[in-house]
């Protein structure tokens, strides 16, 4: 049994070898679990150029948007656990979502975190023939039309969702939720007055704010964008708790070898201390901040638990 047992581990440390040196050995597939055009898409992109050229291997992104982030992690499930298909998960997607609706996997026990890419706040923009020009006005403007203004969101658990709802609850207004298969349909029903306001990340923003095509009312953080100077945080408008923050990450199958993880970790860490790549993120209003697959781990569990509380307490759950 002694000798079986030993043959054993040394297969396995032979199979952890070899798995870091054939990897990767066909290209790989980042997922989003957004249609084209929001931050997760952006940041997707952003970073398959220049991981392609460091591993040697085309990278392909795919766009897999709907039911709140699940038909992404549903392909993510059905692909080899091997490191070739990957998940640019959205923080909203992963960690709100499972307190919104029921679903067959859990955001700690069965996936592998990788890295994080950039995390970002929000930015409350509304239509640009709205008749309001301050958060203030905003706020008045909705209490005397109740149930009045629609916003969209990327479906019932997502960061938009939730935020707009923390919002009619800090501020003791009603709006109504209209889902989307990600941020850049409802930017794009947004940009055609379709839809009257909007809370989600900077990157894909920031061109249509300068454009003068939409107005931003507030930025959901303690202090001002360098990339929006002239929007108020969430503190100067009387709405401090209105702070919320999300996040992208690299994610994998929970059963991905630790040998792949660190090779992917890794280059990812030098990617982004390229300052090109920060430049261009930072000039999009997102926060680039590496955050390790053991720390992003760790960040996850408290902020799935962060979330749980926080929907229970305000009921958010009834706003969908």
């Amino acid at each position: 049994m002694r000798i079986k047992s030993i043959i054993a581990a040394f297969m396995c440390s032979i199979s952890a070898a070899y798995a870091v040196e054939d990897f990767p050995n066909k290209p790989i597939s980042i997922i989003v679990p957004a249609s084209p055009g929001g931050t997760a898409d952006i940041a997707a992109r952003m970073l398959a150029e220049p991981l392609s050229k460091a591993l040697g291997q085309p990278i392909v992104v795919e766009n897999k948007g709907g039911a709140a982030g699940n038909i992404a992690v549903q392909h993510l499930f059905k692909s080899k656990s091997d490191g070739h298909t990957l998940l640019m998960q959205y923080s909203g997607f992963h960690l709100i979502t499972p307190h919104f609706m029921k679903v067959n996997w859990d955001p700690i026990k069965d996936f592998t975190p990788i890295a994080q890419i950039v995390s970002a706040p929000q930015v409350l923009v509304v239509k640009k023939d709205l008749p309001v020009k301050t958060m203030k006005e905003f706020v008045d403007y909705a209490k005397a039309n109740p149930n009045k203004l629609n916003y969209g969101s990327s479906g019932n658990g997502s960061l938009h969702h939730v935020s707009a709802e923390l919002l009619n609850y800090t501020a003791n207004i009603k709006t109504t939720n209209i889902p989307y298969a990600g941020a850049g349909p409802a930017l794009t029903d947004l940009l055609a007055g379709h839809i009257d306001f909007l809370l989600t990340t900077p990157p894909p923003l920031i061109s249509h704010i300068d454009s003068g095509a939409i107005k931003p009312l507030v930025v959901t953080a303690s202090q001002r964008l360098a990339s929006l100077p002239n929007v108020p945080s969430a503190s100067e408008v009387d709405l401090p708790d209105l702070q919320i923050s999300s996040w992208f990450s690299l994610y994998a199958q929970k059963d991905i070898p630790e040998s792949v993880v660190q090779r992917l970790n890794t280059e990812i860490q030098k990617i982004m201390q390229d300052a090109v790549f920060q430049e261009k993120l930072k000039g999009l209003g997102a926060d680039v901040e590496f955050v390790g697959a053991v720390e992003l781990g760790k960040r996850a569990k408290a902020e799935f638990e962060f979330w749980g509380d926080l929907v229970k307490k305000t009921n958010l759950v009834e706003g969908k």
